[in-house]
């Protein structure tokens, strides 16, 4: 396959994502729909590179992912993600409650060994699911070994229509408020307006707009995160480098080195999450039919496990902290799939419900920033404890 033929195939497949999404007003998420697109693409005729092919290579998507990282703490300033404290608790809450259902009703329905190597890649991302596949390989337990990474594959097809339903609803409760006047947009948000203009904690003088030029902007977000991935080494990733990442652009952004939405602003956004999500998918080549065949049953019966006892010890948390079972349930299930599913999800949803930009803009300040934090805390930090903890239990 060609360069551009591959090119044109993933895009293809992302937009008929995109256009079904649009259609339905978000109720089948645009992520869900490609990535049954990239399944039976992989059972057909997708040779298992094609992402490569289509040149988004292991180097641009490792770069992409630092960069949007970057730009999304950007969109955050100090305040929130200090406030951010409840969604931490209300993921937590999530991954304790998908380790509690397994270890118990997941343990008699399927055997330890096999709820033990399961549960890690079902709270989160990657590293989990190499962790417990390398560990169930180690033991001579080939069938397991498997089961870790389809874990980590299929898990999303459970989590990107479910989180869609939670934040449409939670979507429709914000813009009833916010229509009926209970939300003051002038004067709650004068001071957020000061945040967001970088004014409250500048210490760099803001750059004139002729020169805030691609280069110049996309200079800056790199050095930006090279910073923050250096910094994360220089502590052995104590914390994840990707959280670094978040973190030193939410600071930059705040005293005014860099701009708010940088990529927005250098027209670079829309390709560099191309590429990411197209990658996120070439997992799916490793799901071929008899895998899932052999293990379809343990498959869904522990993810429907997991997510139910997910969705009860969040919302219970949630309630307790003031949260809405819909944004709890949503926040615990980015573990399911993490960045950067969890912005288009929330995009897409706030998407299907304004038409005008300060609704946006309103429910994209209520949601998003809880998405992305509940992302990063399951995925990126708490699935590679939970599987430490699972790997030596096995």
């Amino acid at each position: 396959m060609s360069l551009m033929m591959a090119f044109c195939v993933v895009l293809i497949a992302l937009s008929v994502g995109d256009i079904i999404s649009t259609k339905t007003k978000a109720f089948i998420p645009s992520v869900f729909v490609s990535a049954l697109l990239f399944l039976f693409g992989f059972w057909t005729f997708f040779p298992s590179d094609i992402v490569a092919l289509a040149g988004f290579q292991k180097p641009i998507i490792l770069l992409s992912m630092y960069l949007l990282i970057t730009h999304m703490g950007t969109m955050l300033s100090v305040r929130e993600l200090m406030e951010q404290w409840k969604t931490i608790v209300v993921a937590l809450s999530g991954v304790i409650g998908i380790c509690l259902m397994t270890l118990t009703f997941g343990r008699v329905l399927f055997g330890w060994e096999t709820v033990v190597t399961a549960t890690p890649p079902l709270t989160g991302g990657i590293v989990a699911a190499i962790m417990m596949s390398d560990a169930a390989t180690a033991k001579g337990l080939a069938d397991l070994a498997v089961l870790a990474i389809i874990m980590y594959v299929m898990q999303g097809f459970v989590g990107y229509p479910l989180t869609a339903i939670m934040l449409k609803k939670e979507g429709n409760r914000l813009l009833n408020i916010f229509k009926s006047g209970e939300v003051k947009l002038q004067e709650d948000t004068k001071d957020e307006l000061a945040v967001a203009s970088g004014e409250k904690f500048r210490i760099f003088p803001k750059i004139p707009q002729k020169y805030q030029t691609t280069y110049i902007i996309l200079a800056k977000l790199g050095l930006v995160a090279w910073a923050a991935i250096a910094f994360a080494a220089a502590i052995d990733e104590f914390i994840s480098k990707y959280v670094i990442c978040l973190i030193f652009g939410v600071i930059a952004a705040e005293v005014g080195f860099i701009e708010r939405k940088p990529l927005n602003l250098s027209g670079s956004f829309g390709f560099f999450m191309t590429g990411l999500m197209a990658f996120i998918f070439t997992g799916l080549g490793k799901a071929t039919p008899q895998m899932l065949g052999e293990i379809a049953v343990p498959l869904m019966g522990i993810i429907i496990l997991g997510v139910l006892g997910m969705g009860i010890l969040s919302m219970l948390i949630g309630k307790a902290l003031g949260y809405t079972k819909e944004m709890a349930f949503a926040v615990a299930l980015t573990a399911l799939y993490g960045f950067p599913p969890n912005y288009i999800l929330t995009e897409e949803a706030v998407k299907a419900l304004t038409e005008k930009e300060e609704e946006r803009k309103y429910l994209m300040d209520q949601m998003l920033p809880k998405m992305l934090v509940g992302g990063f805390t399951t995925v990126t930090i708490v699935s590679v404890i939970v599987a430490g903890i699972f790997v030596k239990m096995l």
